[in-house]
Protein backbone atom coordinates (compact mmCIF):
# COMPACT_ATOMS: atom_id res chain seq x y z
CA UNK A 1 0.00 0.00 0.00
CA UNK A 2 1.32 3.33 -0.73
CA UNK A 3 1.48 5.82 2.12
CA UNK A 4 -1.68 7.68 3.12
CA UNK A 5 -1.61 10.93 1.18
CA UNK A 6 -3.89 14.19 1.87
CA UNK A 7 -5.88 16.37 -0.65
CA UNK A 8 -6.60 18.50 2.03
CA UNK A 9 -3.96 20.71 3.21
CA UNK A 10 -3.71 24.04 4.84
CA UNK A 11 -2.66 27.94 3.65
CA UNK A 12 -0.86 29.17 7.01
CA UNK A 13 -1.07 32.61 5.50
CA UNK A 14 -4.63 32.63 5.08
CA UNK A 15 -5.68 31.51 8.49
CA UNK A 16 -6.39 33.68 11.59
CA UNK A 17 -6.13 30.66 14.46
CA UNK A 18 -9.98 31.06 14.95
CA UNK A 19 -11.89 27.69 16.22
CA UNK A 20 -14.40 26.82 13.98
CA UNK A 21 -12.63 24.01 12.12
CA UNK A 22 -11.37 22.03 15.18
CA UNK A 23 -14.99 22.12 16.41
CA UNK A 24 -16.29 20.91 13.20
CA UNK A 25 -14.12 18.17 12.34
CA UNK A 26 -15.40 14.43 12.59
CA UNK A 27 -12.10 12.96 13.74
CA UNK A 28 -10.72 15.90 15.60
CA UNK A 29 -7.53 16.08 13.46
CA UNK A 30 -7.12 20.05 13.81
CA UNK A 31 -5.53 21.86 16.55
CA UNK A 32 -4.89 25.50 16.69
CA UNK A 33 -1.20 26.30 17.99
CA UNK A 34 0.66 29.98 17.97
CA UNK A 35 -2.59 31.37 16.23
CA UNK A 36 -2.52 28.59 13.08
CA UNK A 37 -4.24 25.49 12.60
CA UNK A 38 -2.50 22.40 12.33
CA UNK A 39 -3.80 18.68 10.46
CA UNK A 40 -2.87 16.27 12.17
CA UNK A 41 -2.40 13.94 9.28
CA UNK A 42 -3.09 9.89 10.36
CA UNK A 43 -6.68 11.33 11.71
CA UNK A 44 -7.70 13.39 8.52
CA UNK A 45 -9.85 11.59 6.29
CA UNK A 46 -10.24 14.30 3.75
CA UNK A 47 -13.74 15.02 4.13
CA UNK A 48 -13.93 18.54 3.39
CA UNK A 49 -15.95 19.23 6.13
CA UNK A 50 -13.25 22.24 7.25
CA UNK A 51 -12.68 23.35 3.57
CA UNK A 52 -16.79 24.32 3.91
CA UNK A 53 -16.07 26.17 7.30
CA UNK A 54 -13.08 28.20 7.48
CA UNK A 55 -14.30 31.94 6.88
CA UNK A 56 -10.58 32.75 5.47
CA UNK A 57 -10.94 29.51 2.98
CA UNK A 58 -7.00 28.47 4.20
CA UNK A 59 -8.31 25.21 3.91
CA UNK A 60 -8.52 24.02 0.38
CA UNK A 61 -7.94 20.78 -2.30
CA UNK A 62 -5.01 19.88 -4.02
CA UNK A 63 -6.29 18.22 -7.30
CA UNK A 64 -4.65 18.34 -10.76
CA UNK A 65 -4.58 21.18 -13.01
CA UNK A 66 -6.15 20.65 -15.84
CA UNK A 67 -3.19 20.98 -18.15
CA UNK A 68 -1.88 17.35 -16.46
CA UNK A 69 -4.25 15.75 -19.64
CA UNK A 70 -1.69 16.87 -21.93
CA UNK A 71 0.72 14.37 -20.47
CA UNK A 72 -1.32 12.36 -22.31
CA UNK A 73 -1.45 10.80 -25.84
CA UNK A 74 -5.45 9.95 -25.79
CA UNK A 75 -7.39 12.12 -23.00
CA UNK A 76 -10.30 10.78 -21.45
CA UNK A 77 -12.95 12.93 -18.84
CA UNK A 78 -15.07 10.52 -16.98
CA UNK A 79 -17.11 13.64 -15.32
CA UNK A 80 -19.26 12.62 -11.41
CA UNK A 81 -22.80 12.66 -11.98
CA UNK A 82 -22.93 15.65 -9.76
CA UNK A 83 -21.53 17.70 -12.68
CA UNK A 84 -25.22 17.84 -14.72
CA UNK A 85 -26.42 19.79 -11.49
CA UNK A 86 -24.35 22.86 -11.82
CA UNK A 87 -25.63 24.22 -15.13
CA UNK A 88 -28.85 25.82 -15.75
CA UNK A 89 -31.40 23.58 -16.94
CA UNK A 90 -31.90 25.00 -20.12
CA UNK A 91 -28.54 22.93 -20.79
CA UNK A 92 -28.77 19.18 -22.27
CA UNK A 93 -26.68 16.51 -20.34
CA UNK A 94 -25.47 16.18 -23.71
CA UNK A 95 -24.53 19.58 -24.25
CA UNK A 96 -22.40 19.58 -20.81
CA UNK A 97 -20.50 16.52 -21.74
CA UNK A 98 -20.00 17.70 -25.11
CA UNK A 99 -18.20 21.29 -23.72
CA UNK A 100 -16.54 19.05 -21.83
CA UNK A 101 -14.83 17.16 -24.40
CA UNK A 102 -13.85 20.13 -26.38
CA UNK A 103 -11.89 21.73 -23.09
CA UNK A 104 -8.94 19.42 -24.36
CA UNK A 105 -10.46 15.51 -23.86
CA UNK A 106 -10.73 12.93 -26.98
CA UNK A 107 -13.00 10.94 -24.79
CA UNK A 108 -15.97 11.59 -22.00
CA UNK A 109 -17.53 8.71 -20.74
CA UNK A 110 -20.19 8.96 -17.86
CA UNK A 111 -19.23 7.60 -13.99
CA UNK A 112 -22.92 7.57 -14.12
CA UNK A 113 -23.05 4.66 -16.63
CA UNK A 114 -20.35 2.40 -14.18
CA UNK A 115 -22.49 3.22 -11.34
CA UNK A 116 -25.52 1.14 -12.74
CA UNK A 117 -23.03 -1.84 -13.43
CA UNK A 118 -21.66 -1.19 -9.48
CA UNK A 119 -25.53 -1.11 -8.64
CA UNK A 120 -26.44 -4.53 -10.65
CA UNK A 121 -23.42 -6.10 -8.79
CA UNK A 122 -24.54 -4.75 -5.63
CA UNK A 123 -28.07 -6.22 -6.17
CA UNK A 124 -26.81 -9.52 -7.31
CA UNK A 125 -24.30 -9.69 -3.83
CA UNK A 126 -27.61 -8.58 -1.63
CA UNK A 127 -30.06 -11.42 -3.52
CA UNK A 128 -27.16 -14.39 -2.44
CA UNK A 129 -27.86 -13.34 1.27
CA UNK A 130 -24.27 -14.14 2.31
CA UNK A 131 -23.03 -10.41 3.74
CA UNK A 132 -22.90 -8.84 6.96
CA UNK A 133 -26.03 -7.09 7.83
CA UNK A 134 -26.14 -3.52 7.08
CA UNK A 135 -24.08 -3.54 3.74
CA UNK A 136 -22.26 0.09 4.08
CA UNK A 137 -21.73 1.57 1.00
CA UNK A 138 -17.98 2.22 -0.06
CA UNK A 139 -19.19 4.99 -2.74
CA UNK A 140 -17.59 7.63 -0.28
CA UNK A 141 -14.02 7.55 0.22
CA UNK A 142 -14.55 9.51 3.28
CA UNK A 143 -16.57 7.46 4.99
CA UNK A 144 -14.44 4.51 4.61
CA UNK A 145 -11.43 6.28 5.84
CA UNK A 146 -14.01 7.23 8.76
CA UNK A 147 -14.51 3.48 9.21
CA UNK A 148 -11.17 2.45 9.08
CA UNK A 149 -9.64 5.36 12.16
CA UNK A 150 -12.68 5.41 14.11
CA UNK A 151 -15.20 2.48 14.19
CA UNK A 152 -13.10 -0.73 13.17
CA UNK A 153 -15.85 -2.81 14.10
CA UNK A 154 -17.42 -2.32 11.08
CA UNK A 155 -14.90 -2.75 8.58
CA UNK A 156 -16.64 -6.03 7.49
CA UNK A 157 -19.73 -4.19 6.88
CA UNK A 158 -18.22 -2.20 4.22
CA UNK A 159 -20.07 -3.19 0.55
CA UNK A 160 -15.97 -4.36 -1.20
CA UNK A 161 -16.93 -3.82 -4.98
CA UNK A 162 -15.38 -1.18 -7.15
CA UNK A 163 -16.74 2.29 -6.87
CA UNK A 164 -18.43 3.69 -10.09
CA UNK A 165 -14.94 6.00 -10.75
CA UNK A 166 -12.98 3.06 -11.18
CA UNK A 167 -14.95 1.06 -13.11
CA UNK A 168 -15.70 3.98 -15.56
CA UNK A 169 -11.53 4.13 -15.78
CA UNK A 170 -11.15 0.29 -16.24
CA UNK A 171 -13.75 0.24 -19.34
CA UNK A 172 -12.67 3.20 -20.90
CA UNK A 173 -8.73 2.02 -20.97
CA UNK A 174 -10.06 -1.35 -22.10
CA UNK A 175 -12.03 0.70 -25.06
CA UNK A 176 -9.31 3.22 -25.73
CA UNK A 177 -6.66 0.54 -26.21
CA UNK A 178 -8.35 -1.95 -28.08
CA UNK A 179 -10.12 0.23 -30.72
CA UNK A 180 -6.76 2.49 -30.97
CA UNK A 181 -4.22 0.47 -30.48
CA UNK A 182 -2.91 2.26 -27.47
CA UNK A 183 -0.20 1.21 -24.58
CA UNK A 184 -1.46 1.61 -21.53
CA UNK A 185 0.41 5.05 -20.55
CA UNK A 186 -0.55 6.56 -23.11
CA UNK A 187 -4.02 6.39 -22.77
CA UNK A 188 -4.71 9.20 -19.42
CA UNK A 189 -7.98 9.04 -17.77
CA UNK A 190 -9.07 12.16 -15.54
CA UNK A 191 -11.68 12.09 -12.94
CA UNK A 192 -14.32 15.56 -12.78
CA UNK A 193 -14.74 15.36 -9.30
CA UNK A 194 -16.64 16.95 -6.65
CA UNK A 195 -14.81 15.69 -3.57
CA UNK A 196 -11.36 15.56 -1.91
CA UNK A 197 -11.41 12.41 -0.81
CA UNK A 198 -11.76 10.80 -4.48
CA UNK A 199 -7.90 12.79 -4.60
CA UNK A 200 -6.97 10.76 -2.14
CA UNK A 201 -8.93 7.89 -3.07
CA UNK A 202 -6.72 8.11 -6.37
CA UNK A 203 -3.35 8.93 -5.23
CA UNK A 204 -3.49 6.21 -2.15
CA UNK A 205 -6.12 3.83 -3.04
CA UNK A 206 -7.01 2.26 0.53
CA UNK A 207 -8.15 -1.27 -1.30
CA UNK A 208 -5.34 -1.51 -3.91
CA UNK A 209 -1.83 -0.59 -5.01
CA UNK A 210 -3.26 1.78 -7.81
CA UNK A 211 -5.59 3.74 -9.00
CA UNK A 212 -7.20 2.90 -12.53
CA UNK A 213 -7.34 6.48 -12.54
CA UNK A 214 -4.39 9.11 -13.48
CA UNK A 215 -5.77 12.12 -12.21
CA UNK A 216 -8.73 14.50 -10.53
CA UNK A 217 -9.55 17.35 -11.86
CA UNK A 218 -12.24 19.59 -9.39
CA UNK A 219 -15.30 20.59 -11.15
CA UNK A 220 -14.66 24.18 -10.01
CA UNK A 221 -11.47 24.40 -12.38
CA UNK A 222 -13.70 23.56 -15.38
CA UNK A 223 -16.99 25.00 -15.01
CA UNK A 224 -16.16 28.21 -16.20
CA UNK A 225 -14.38 26.51 -19.29
CA UNK A 226 -17.30 24.19 -19.76
CA UNK A 227 -20.00 27.13 -19.74
CA UNK A 228 -17.96 29.16 -22.00
CA UNK A 229 -17.85 26.22 -24.62
CA UNK A 230 -21.38 25.27 -24.27
CA UNK A 231 -22.89 27.53 -26.38
CA UNK A 232 -20.78 26.69 -29.31
CA UNK A 233 -22.09 22.71 -29.39
CA UNK A 234 -24.97 22.44 -31.36
CA UNK A 235 -25.19 18.91 -32.56
CA UNK A 236 -22.56 16.95 -30.83
CA UNK A 237 -21.70 13.39 -30.94
CA UNK A 238 -24.29 10.88 -28.44
CA UNK A 239 -22.50 10.64 -24.92
CA UNK A 240 -25.68 10.85 -22.68
CA UNK A 241 -25.45 7.17 -22.56
CA UNK A 242 -26.55 6.46 -18.82
CA UNK A 243 -29.92 6.22 -17.43
CA UNK A 244 -31.85 7.93 -14.34
CA UNK A 245 -30.58 5.08 -12.08
CA UNK A 246 -26.92 6.17 -12.77
CA UNK A 247 -27.64 10.21 -12.56
CA UNK A 248 -29.32 9.34 -9.30
CA UNK A 249 -26.22 8.39 -7.65
CA UNK A 250 -25.34 12.05 -7.28
CA UNK A 251 -28.18 12.52 -4.84
CA UNK A 252 -29.17 11.10 -1.22
CA UNK A 253 -30.44 8.26 -1.62
CA UNK A 254 -29.76 7.50 -5.10
CA UNK A 255 -27.88 4.25 -5.03
CA UNK A 256 -30.27 2.64 -2.76
CA UNK A 257 -33.25 3.15 -4.30
CA UNK A 258 -31.03 1.33 -7.32
CA UNK A 259 -31.26 -1.43 -5.53
CA UNK A 260 -34.93 -2.05 -5.60
CA UNK A 261 -35.24 -2.72 -2.13
CA UNK A 262 -37.03 -0.99 0.99
CA UNK A 263 -35.02 -2.20 3.77
CA UNK A 264 -31.79 0.89 2.82
CA UNK A 265 -31.12 3.51 4.96
CA UNK A 266 -29.67 6.93 3.59
CA UNK A 267 -27.67 9.63 5.28
CA UNK A 268 -25.72 11.94 4.12
CA UNK A 269 -23.87 14.81 6.12
CA UNK A 270 -20.68 13.31 8.01
CA UNK A 271 -22.11 14.08 11.34
CA UNK A 272 -25.00 12.71 10.83
CA UNK A 273 -23.30 9.76 9.09
CA UNK A 274 -21.43 9.09 12.86
CA UNK A 275 -24.63 8.85 14.21
CA UNK A 276 -26.03 5.93 11.90
CA UNK A 277 -22.31 4.26 12.15
CA UNK A 278 -22.60 4.55 15.86
CA UNK A 279 -26.04 2.81 15.55
CA UNK A 280 -24.84 0.48 13.31
CA UNK A 281 -22.02 -0.58 15.98
CA UNK A 282 -24.26 -0.67 18.75
CA UNK A 283 -26.45 -3.27 16.66
CA UNK A 284 -29.75 -1.07 16.54
CA UNK A 285 -30.10 -1.42 12.43
CA UNK A 286 -29.57 -5.28 11.50
CA UNK A 287 -33.30 -4.90 9.75
CA UNK A 288 -31.26 -2.53 7.60
CA UNK A 289 -29.92 -4.78 4.29
CA UNK A 290 -27.86 -1.75 3.32
CA UNK A 291 -26.82 1.77 4.30
CA UNK A 292 -25.72 4.52 1.64
CA UNK A 293 -23.10 6.97 3.57
CA UNK A 294 -22.51 10.55 2.23
CA UNK A 295 -19.49 12.21 3.98
CA UNK A 296 -21.11 16.01 2.04
CA UNK A 297 -24.73 17.24 2.95
CA UNK A 298 -26.45 16.81 0.20
CA UNK A 299 -24.68 14.12 -1.15
CA UNK A 300 -21.86 14.39 -4.23
CA UNK A 301 -23.89 17.27 -5.04
CA UNK A 302 -23.14 18.77 -1.62
CA UNK A 303 -19.23 17.95 -2.74
CA UNK A 304 -16.37 20.76 -1.90
CA UNK A 305 -15.05 21.28 -4.96
CA UNK A 306 -18.62 22.28 -6.62
CA UNK A 307 -19.66 25.48 -7.99
CA UNK A 308 -23.58 26.11 -7.19
CA UNK A 309 -25.91 25.41 -3.65
CA UNK A 310 -26.88 21.67 -3.55
CA UNK A 311 -30.34 22.26 -3.52
CA UNK A 312 -30.25 24.36 -6.75
CA UNK A 313 -28.12 21.39 -7.75
CA UNK A 314 -30.61 18.80 -7.14
CA UNK A 315 -33.30 20.35 -8.31
CA UNK A 316 -31.52 20.95 -11.83
CA UNK A 317 -30.47 17.43 -12.14
CA UNK A 318 -34.31 16.29 -11.37
CA UNK A 319 -34.76 17.21 -15.28
CA UNK A 320 -31.79 15.26 -16.08
CA UNK A 321 -33.07 12.43 -14.28
CA UNK A 322 -36.58 12.16 -15.78
CA UNK A 323 -35.16 12.77 -19.06
CA UNK A 324 -32.91 10.24 -19.05
CA UNK A 325 -35.94 8.01 -17.90
CA UNK A 326 -38.27 8.62 -20.81
CA UNK A 327 -35.17 8.05 -23.11
CA UNK A 328 -34.56 4.71 -23.81
CA UNK A 329 -30.40 3.53 -23.64
CA UNK A 330 -28.76 1.66 -25.23
CA UNK A 331 -26.89 -1.68 -24.18
CA UNK A 332 -23.66 -0.35 -24.99
CA UNK A 333 -21.78 -3.66 -23.39
CA UNK A 334 -19.41 -2.45 -20.78
CA UNK A 335 -20.15 -5.54 -18.54
CA UNK A 336 -18.20 -7.72 -20.70
CA UNK A 337 -14.98 -5.69 -19.47
CA UNK A 338 -15.77 -6.30 -16.13
CA UNK A 339 -14.78 -9.37 -15.10
CA UNK A 340 -14.83 -8.68 -11.06
CA UNK A 341 -15.54 -5.61 -9.42
CA UNK A 342 -14.70 -6.84 -5.96
CA UNK A 343 -11.80 -5.40 -4.19
CA UNK A 344 -8.64 -7.03 -4.70
CA UNK A 345 -7.00 -6.05 -1.04
CA UNK A 346 -8.42 -5.66 2.39
CA UNK A 347 -9.35 -2.37 4.30
CA UNK A 348 -7.10 -2.47 7.65
CA UNK A 349 -7.73 -0.48 10.61
CA UNK A 350 -5.57 2.95 11.16
CA UNK A 351 -5.63 2.77 15.00
CA UNK A 352 -4.92 6.73 15.53
CA UNK A 353 -7.22 6.98 18.56
CA UNK A 354 -4.67 4.69 20.35
CA UNK A 355 -2.49 5.82 23.32
CA UNK A 356 0.09 3.74 23.23
CA UNK A 357 1.51 0.60 21.86
CA UNK A 358 2.04 -0.67 24.68
CA UNK A 359 -1.43 -2.37 26.03
CA UNK A 360 -0.61 -1.45 30.13
CA UNK A 361 0.97 2.39 29.44
CA UNK A 362 -2.21 3.04 27.04
CA UNK A 363 -4.46 2.00 30.43
CA UNK A 364 -2.49 4.16 32.85
CA UNK A 365 -2.29 6.88 30.60
CA UNK A 366 -6.57 6.34 30.01
CA UNK A 367 -6.57 6.30 33.48
CA UNK A 368 -4.68 9.88 33.70
CA UNK A 369 -6.21 11.36 30.71
CA UNK A 370 -9.65 10.42 32.24
CA UNK A 371 -8.32 12.38 35.57
CA UNK A 372 -7.36 15.46 34.00
CA UNK A 373 -10.89 15.22 32.15
CA UNK A 374 -12.34 15.49 34.86
CA UNK A 375 -10.52 18.92 36.50
CA UNK A 376 -11.03 20.78 33.21
CA UNK A 377 -14.06 22.60 33.29
CA UNK A 378 -15.88 20.60 30.84
CA UNK A 379 -17.15 23.62 28.47
CA UNK A 380 -15.85 22.76 25.40
CA UNK A 381 -15.24 25.84 24.27
CA UNK A 382 -11.92 25.46 22.06
CA UNK A 383 -9.90 28.29 23.64
CA UNK A 384 -7.28 25.65 24.31
CA UNK A 385 -6.68 25.17 20.29
CA UNK A 386 -8.61 21.28 20.58
CA UNK A 387 -11.65 21.32 19.73
CA UNK A 388 -12.78 19.22 23.40
CA UNK A 389 -11.96 18.80 27.11
CA UNK A 390 -11.37 15.55 26.48
CA UNK A 391 -9.17 16.12 23.29
CA UNK A 392 -7.08 18.62 25.61
CA UNK A 393 -6.60 16.21 28.56
CA UNK A 394 -5.02 13.47 25.73
CA UNK A 395 -3.06 16.15 24.36
CA UNK A 396 -1.77 16.96 27.80
CA UNK A 397 -1.02 12.79 28.10
CA UNK A 398 0.65 12.71 24.43
CA UNK A 399 2.97 15.48 25.55
CA UNK A 400 1.83 18.10 22.94
CA UNK A 401 -0.32 20.62 25.59
CA UNK A 402 -0.44 21.66 29.15
CA UNK A 403 -2.76 21.93 31.25
CA UNK A 404 -2.54 26.18 31.60
CA UNK A 405 -3.75 25.76 27.46
CA UNK A 406 -6.90 26.17 28.76
CA UNK A 407 -7.48 29.56 29.83
CA UNK A 408 -9.88 28.47 33.08
CA UNK A 409 -6.62 26.50 34.19
CA UNK A 410 -4.63 29.22 33.49
CA UNK A 411 -6.68 31.76 35.02
CA UNK A 412 -6.77 29.71 38.19
CA UNK A 413 -3.26 29.52 38.43
CA UNK A 414 -2.57 33.10 38.11
CA UNK A 415 -4.73 33.94 40.92
CA UNK A 416 -2.90 30.76 42.48
CA UNK A 417 0.09 32.35 41.71
CA UNK A 418 -0.94 35.76 42.73
CA UNK A 419 -2.29 34.67 46.43
CA UNK A 420 1.19 33.25 46.92
CA UNK A 421 3.19 36.28 46.14
CA UNK A 422 0.93 38.11 48.53
CA UNK A 423 1.68 35.87 50.82
CA UNK A 424 5.39 35.61 50.30
CA UNK A 425 5.41 39.64 50.53
CA UNK A 426 4.36 39.52 54.16
CA UNK A 427 7.23 37.12 54.92
CA UNK A 428 9.62 39.53 53.07
CA UNK A 429 13.09 39.94 55.48
CA UNK A 430 13.24 43.22 57.30
CA UNK A 431 15.45 44.47 54.87
CA UNK A 432 13.64 43.48 52.06
CA UNK A 433 10.39 44.99 53.79
CA UNK A 434 10.22 48.90 52.78
CA UNK A 435 7.58 50.99 53.46
CA UNK A 436 5.89 53.50 50.63
CA UNK A 437 9.07 56.02 50.83
CA UNK A 438 11.63 53.44 50.02
CA UNK A 439 12.76 53.36 53.77
CA UNK A 440 12.86 50.06 55.88
CA UNK A 441 11.47 49.85 59.44
CA UNK A 442 14.93 50.15 60.64
CA UNK A 443 15.00 53.95 59.63
CA UNK A 444 11.88 54.40 60.81
CA UNK A 445 12.36 53.78 64.12
CA UNK A 446 16.01 55.68 64.39
CA UNK A 447 14.12 58.65 63.18
CA UNK A 448 12.23 58.03 65.71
Amino acid sequence: MQNYFHSVTLDEKRCKGCTNCIKRCPTEAIRVRKSKARIIAERCIDCGECIRVCPQHAKKAITDPIETINSFKYKVAIPAPSLYGQFESKYSRNQILNALRRIGFDMVYEVAKAAEIVSSATRKLISEKNFKKPLISSACPAVVRLIQVRFPNLLDNILKLESPMEVAARIVKSEAAEKYKLAADEIGVFFISPCAAKVTSVKAPYEKEKSAVDGVISINDVYVKILLTMGKVKNGEELDLAGNEGISWAKPGGESIALGSDKFLAVDGIHNVISILEEIENDKLNDMEFVEALACTGGCLGGPLTVVNPYIARTRLKKHIEEARKKSKPDTGEKEYIQDLVWTGNVEYKPVMKLDEDFQKALKKLEALNQINKELPGLDCGACGAPSCRALAEDIVRGIANETDCIFKLREKVRSLAIQMMELEKKMPPVLDKDTNGHGDEDNNESR
